[in-house]
């Protein structure tokens, strides 16, 4: 009775991991796992103890380093459980077996679980290669069937290590254009000056087309990959709360800042919807998904110092755009308005998202961060002052 009781448990243990990696590799749903789900969030949260050791969080770049390994680490980790619970499952499955229907192709068969470990390990690599040998049709097909897992999780691990990295690198290149866009400032002001340079905006919507784009493939990647999520670089211009923040900044400066009359077109332009509809569904489902409070369920009301600020941000950046001879709407006052009404509508979502990476907000948000502060030693671009 305990051999089979052992046997049933080894026998749902191989069905669990293998529910995980269908999970996982073939279903690639976000939130979906079993398994992976609850080892990542354990090894994450167990690197950012980790890197507090090392410092409080002023202390960026040496914590940023530490939280850098993470990702990887989790790809690793991911996998060795996945063995190791196959491997735990046979070992269960044949323990009971030993020296009756499995026998050692030498000598006296050892009847241990370190043994069983041992056969069950082997017998998943490939058929032959173990010193053990089934003498019974139900354990020939147990190695055969364990033959067949151990190199079908290795082929689909080995094709989801691929694609990972594949995603991880097309967010990377969001991440980059939008940093070069912005003139490496991570201000949507800069960048949105950059893309309508004398006004002129049908070159720059090709950028801002392929931008939208990315975006969507960045939420796209993140929904079949949520590994993704715990890839944390140092460098906060790699990070989906600065390429959603820059990305969302621009588009409120668009429909606030910029004249109704020569840019009507650009306003209802496809790729700016694109461009804030991606952004925000990317942000509510990675906050849903890893953050225990979730997404915020309504809009946040700002204080008076808040809107303050934001006013502040908005007649700042109404400057570099009539300097860069873009055409501004008249109202300004009623534009800083509707950019206050436009920022309501996303940034609590990073500042909720960004801290849950590890990251301030002085980090992700370089706009409001520099905002009337004295220009940098060296720094080439003009101060923006608020003049309204």
């Amino acid at each position: 009775m305990m051999g089979r009781l052992e046997q049933g448990l080894g026998i749902l243990l191989i069905l669990t991991i293998l529910l995980d990696v269908f999970l996982t590799v073939l279903y690639a749903r976000i939130g979906t796992s079993i398994v992976g789900f609850r080892v990542e969030r354990l090894i994450w949260a167990s690197f950012v103890k980790a890197s507090k050791v090392l410092g409080s969080r002023q202390s960026g770049p040496r914590q940023g380093a530490v939280l850098s390994f993470c990702g990887p680490v989790i790809l690793v980790l991911l996998v060795g459980v996945w063995a190791l619970g196959l491997t735990l499952g046979a070992a269960l499955i044949m323990h009971p077996e030993l020296g009756t229907s499995i026998r050692a192709t030498n000598g006296e068969t050892p009847t241990d679980f370190v043994t069983a470990m041992y056969a069950g390990g082997t017998s998943m690599a490939i058929v032959g290669a173990s010193d053990f040998t089934p003498h019974t049709s139900p354990t020939r097909l147990l190695f055969l069937f364990n033959s067949l897992i151990g190199m079908s999780v290795m082929s689909l691990t080995l094709t989801y290590l691929m694609q990972v990295y594949t995603a991880l690198q097309r967010r990377n290149v969001l991440a980059m254009n939008i940093h070069f866009l912005s003139g490496c400032t991570g201000d949507a002001a800069e960048l949105l000056a950059r893309l309508g340079p004398e006004g002129q905006f049908s070159g720059g919507y090709t950028n801002l087309s392929e931008l939208g784009v990315e975006m969507t493939q960045t939420k796209e990647a993140h929904h079949f990959y949520p590994v993704l999520f715990y890839f944390r670089f140092s460098d906060p211009y790699h990070s989906v709360s600065r390429s959603t923040l820059v990305a969302l900044d621009t588009v409120s400066l668009i429909k606030s800042a910029l004249d109704d009359q020569k840019h009507r077109w650009l306003k209802e332009a496809g790729a700016v919807t694109q461009l804030r509809e991606a952004s925000m569904m990317l942000l509510t489902s990675l906050e849903n998904t890893f953050l225990p409070h979730g997404a915020p369920d309504r809009e946040a009301q700002p204080d008076q110092q808040t809107r303050d600020l934001w006013r502040a941000r908005y007649h700042a950046a109404r400057q570099r755009l009539r300097q860069a001879g873009i055409q501004i709407t008249a109202d300004g006052q009623a534009g800083a308005e509707v950019y206050i009404s436009c920022r309501m509508q996303w940034d609590h979502h990073i500042t909720n998202l960004a801290p849950a990476m590890a990251y301030s907000m002085e980090e992700i948000d370089a706009a409001m961060s520099g905002l009337g502060s004295k220009d940098r030693p060296n720094d080439p671009r003009p101060r923006l002052h608020v003049a309204e």
